[in-house]
């Protein structure tokens, strides 16, 4: 085959990859927002739309979730429980879930957004619950002022060593994210998902019927893909500035950890932070992974408590 004619048989088979992925994206996010559909609860902040769920009465509690996440990882049990004592409102975060994204995707630009989603529905001083990722945003939120007390679950918080994982290594970039991001939103498939899944639950078990519950498809759109590997990629630096300023923080804080997590490892994030914090409760569960509040669910909402408390 000569030179010209090879060329052209490489564009082809290009145009035909573009084609069939794109095709793929647009039925995988037509049936994701198909299963998953917002419950029509947004509130606009500087003319991007936060997606929320709430419920119950009492003091006000706010829900902040992880990375790759979704509001329905507290729906699916911890939030109808906490909703006996307090008044709950889920967020989505930006760029997450049903969340538009915002210009400013940092750790403080999100925490801004969601205090003034909330301030919206008359939440002034509330207590703020961040899991995972969402525990980053919810300390950002607090160094700026405002909870009345945090409840930060497996949480990251210190500069941690090494690098992140190859697929953010990957899409670091403009180019990595606008080449590899649709390719995953197409092709990724359910088997790889349940796998990650599991893993980051590990060593605990995945609770029966999370996944269908969860919606993982929502996540695996390519505007949340690319605003969740932004995210993470910002995160370390962004924790380097933060940890100068935790000892200013006055306000109760409750750190929930397992010891058995691997994907937030205890000894890197938690235990330090707990020795900088001055009005802190560190609890540890013995052999508990990164998903205690589903996992360990009790001592969760004894947390929220005694933060209620302090």
């Amino acid at each position: 085959m000569t030179l010209p004619k090879l060329a052209i048989s490489l564009l082809l088979l290009l145009v035909t990859l573009a084609a069939v992925t794109f095709w793929r994206v647009g039925v995988r996010e037509a049936a994701a927002l198909a299963s998953y559909p917002p419950t029509d609860l947004f509130v606009t902040v500087d003319g991007h739309k936060i997606h929320y769920e709430t419920k119950g009465s009492g003091p006000d509690l706010v829900l902040i979730h992880g990375a790759s996440g979704n509001l329905r990882d507290f729906t699916f049990a911890l939030m109808d429980r906490l909703a006996q004592d307090y008044r709950v409102i889920a967020v989505d975060r930006p760029g997450l879930g049903h969340s538009d994204p915002i210009p400013d995707m940092s750790l403080a630009g999100q925490a801004r957004a969601i205090k003034a989603a909330v301030a919206s529905l008359g939440v002034g001083q509330p207590i703020v619950l961040g899991q995972s990722y969402g525990g980053a945003v919810a300390l950002a939120w607090a160094l700026e002022g405002g909870p009345k007390a945090l409840v930060l679950i497996s949480a990251p918080s210190m500069p941690w060593p090494g690098k992140l994982g190859l697929w953010y290594r990957i899409t670091s970039s403009p180019l990595g994210r606008a080449i590899v991001v649709p390719l995953a939103s197409a092709f990724v498939p359910q088997r790889f998902i349940t796998t990650v899944t599991k893993q980051v639950f590990a060593p605990d078990p995945v609770p029966p019927g999370y996944g269908p519950w969860i919606g993982t498809e929502l996540s695996l759109r390519r505007a949340t893909l690319a605003a969740n590997v932004r995210q993470i990629n910002t995160l370390r630096p962004e924790l380097v500035t933060m940890e100068q300023r935790y000892q200013t923080l006055t306000l109760p804080v409750e750190l929930v950890h397992g010891d058995a997590d691997t994907i937030v490892p205890l000894t890197i994030h938690s235990l330090p932070l707990s020795k900088l914090l001055h009005d802190v409760t560190l609890t540890v569960i013995p052999g508990a992974g990164h998903m205690p509040h589903h996992s360990h669910p009790d001592v969760v909402i004894a947390a929220v408590a005694r933060a209620a408390l302090r």
